[in-house]
């Protein structure tokens, strides 16, 4: 008889194929004996097309899973998606249960966290659209009630405000770590 403290079960961290940390979580959880934490992260980015929110691993190739090694190195070793069980020679180190419960109260519990920016007066900021687009200027200030900004560029030599709509401006989201 096992006792729940003395499961065989462990955390161990798996190494994905290049963009699959998603399809390969999806295959393990298929497996009610184990479980699969895949953290990951929602932001904005700035792309030719304006602002566009992309979904990413918060730890690319790389996903967490809960089961027995010896009964399922097999199906979790050769799971689509999986090129392997991470290990240092012979040995596959565990995860242990602390380090996901901190990344887990850090992702609010879910897989995915949404990583929002605000500007604020001072911020330095780029322009994504219309004809100042690459541009990098300082905000000066905020127009809410219009949802405009006011942006300081270098415009021909010299230093010019200009108003631009909130969502033609984009501010690098800060580090998560």
């Amino acid at each position: 008889m096992i006792f729940p403290d003395q499961s065989p079960r462990r955390w161990y961290c798996l190494r994905s194929q290049p963009k699959h940390e998603h399809i390969a979580a999806a295959r393990l959880r298929q497996c009610e004996d184990i479980e699969v934490f895949c953290p990951r992260v929602k932001i904005q980015r700035s792309t030719r097309r304006g602002l566009v929110w992309f979904t990413e691993a918060l730890f690319p190739n790389y996903l967490f899973a809960r089961f027995d090694m010896e009964r399922w190195h097999g199906l979790v070793r050769y799971s689509p998606g999986v090129s392997g069980i991470v290990r240092f020679g012979d040995d596959v180190p565990e995860v242990p249960e602390g380090a996901l419960a901190d990344l887990r109260a850090f992702m609010d519990e879910t897989e995915l966290k949404t990583v929002t920016f605000t500007i604020a007066e001072g911020d330095d900021v780029e322009i994504v659209d219309g004809p100042f687009r690459g541009q990098v200027g300082v905000v000066k200030r905020l127009l809410p009630a219009h949802e405009r900004v006011k942006v300081l560029l270098e415009v021909l030599g010299g230093a010019t405000e200009v108003d631009f709509q909130l969502t033609s401006v984009f501010k690098e989201a800060p580090l998560l770590l």
